[in-house]
């Protein structure tokens, strides 16, 4: 029997820990620092385990200026992101917060309590008026650590008990959860559920993003959704050549049979300390076509995996981009003609609004008696 890789963190995307690009000073290790074997492998399980860091922002919401990007707005519940997909964007944001974007990222999750009040109290102001918000821009708002806190679901009543419109990106099916406030939205139009799905190749899945929700079960919420009367929008994310490329056909054809309305795609790109990262993972995990998929990554932005020109860094160019789109509008066409996410409601609102004011008001001027 083979032995074991122990170097191999299973449960996590990425396995290293790359230098934070803002902090001036590492350390060095000398070779008399050196861990033994023992201490080595009792390091690899500690770092395996995920801390939970409370943080106190000022402010939730957080303004998008891309023009790739349909909502102006965006919070994000949590900052890192247990589910460890290797590729994942919103991996550099974390060295902000003096964490590495490699395995700090997954194991070190900053947790905003607050962002309930926060967000109820930016709503409530006089000069807020409604648009479009995102739940979640850079984390996933369903990763495993909202099991234990709740914080998403404690926003939803906020976006509920305001009527305002909200849109959700999430690759796991907890959200199943909350299905309750999400029909109470649902029936006034102010919410969008965005489910990404990467592939139905199970194992493949595991390994880029392990602990997201299996295929069987985002498909399972799709159905569960149409059945309950909740938009369903599916993205298609990341496409990376020579790993799920081939695979769009099937992917489009399966959300459209769950009952998903819409369909999008994203290819991937790697940018800051991501192209270290998923080289080193892509090698450990495919030798054989490691290169290939990296080759096949730079020509699709311009002869380099980082990408931050718009327009290009989300649908890539040359002949692997025209490929990939052409599969894609052939299977949207063929398997969703005809679908399309139902308008958001931005007219309840200011009434709402203008209500919970007056009974602040009143209650305020009762205080006083």
């Amino acid at each position: 029997m083979a032995k074991k890789n122990t170097a191999y963190v299973k449960g996590r995307g990425s396995q290293l820990n790359p230098a934070n690009r803002f902090l001036k000073n590492e350390q060095e290790i000398y070779l008399n620092d050196l861990p033994t074997e023992e201490e080595r492998l009792e390091a690899l399980r500690y770092n395996a385990k995920t801390k939970f860091i409370e943080v106190f922002p000022k402010t939730i919401l957080n303004r998008v200026h891309s023009p790739d990007l349909l909502f102006p707005w965006s919070m994000n519940p949590y900052q890192g992101c247990e589910h460890g997909c290797v590729y994942c964007y919103a991996r550099n944001t974390h060295e902000y917060w003096g964490y590495s974007a490699g395995k700090d990222f997954e194991q070190n999750i900053l947790v905003k309590n607050t962002a309930p009040e926060l967000l109820r109290k930016t709503l409530l102001t006089k000069k807020w008026e409604p648009a479009a918000i995102t739940l979640s821009g850079n984390t996933d708002c369903y990763q495993p650590a909202e099991r234990k806190f709740g914080i998403t679901r404690k926003c939803l009543m906020v976006f509920r008990e305001l009527q305002h419109p909200v849109s959700i990106i999430t690759k796991n099916v907890m959200i199943e959860r909350d299905s309750d406030i999400l029909q109470d939205l649902a029936r006034e139009n102010l919410v969008w559920v965005v489910l990404s799905l990467t592939t139905l190749d199970e194992d493949l899945k595991r390994i880029m993003e392990p602990r997201t929700s299996s295929a069987r079960n985002i498909l399972r919420t799709i159905g569960t959704f149409r059945d309950l009367k909740i938009p369903v929008h599916v993205n298609i994310a990341p496409i990376i050549p020579s790993l799920n490329d081939e695979s769009i056909f099937e992917v489009v054809k399966a959300v459209a049979d769950a009952g998903a309305l819409g369909c999008s795609y994203i290819v991937a790109r790697l940018n800051g300390h991501n192209g270290k990262i998923f080289e080193d993972w892509a090698h450990k995990n495919f030798p054989n076509r490691a290169q290939k998929i990296m080759n096949q990554l730079q020509h699709l932005h311009g002869g380099q995996v980082n990408d931050t020109e718009y327009g290009r860094r989300m649908k890539g160019e040359g002949k692997f981009a025209e490929m990939i789109q052409q599969q894609f509008i052939l299977a949207r066409n063929k398997f969703m003609a005809g679908r399309k996410l139902p308008e958001l409601n931005f007219s309840l609102f200011e009434k709402r609004k203008a209500e919970l004011l007056m009974q602040n008001k009143d209650s305020s001027q009762m205080e006083l008696f």
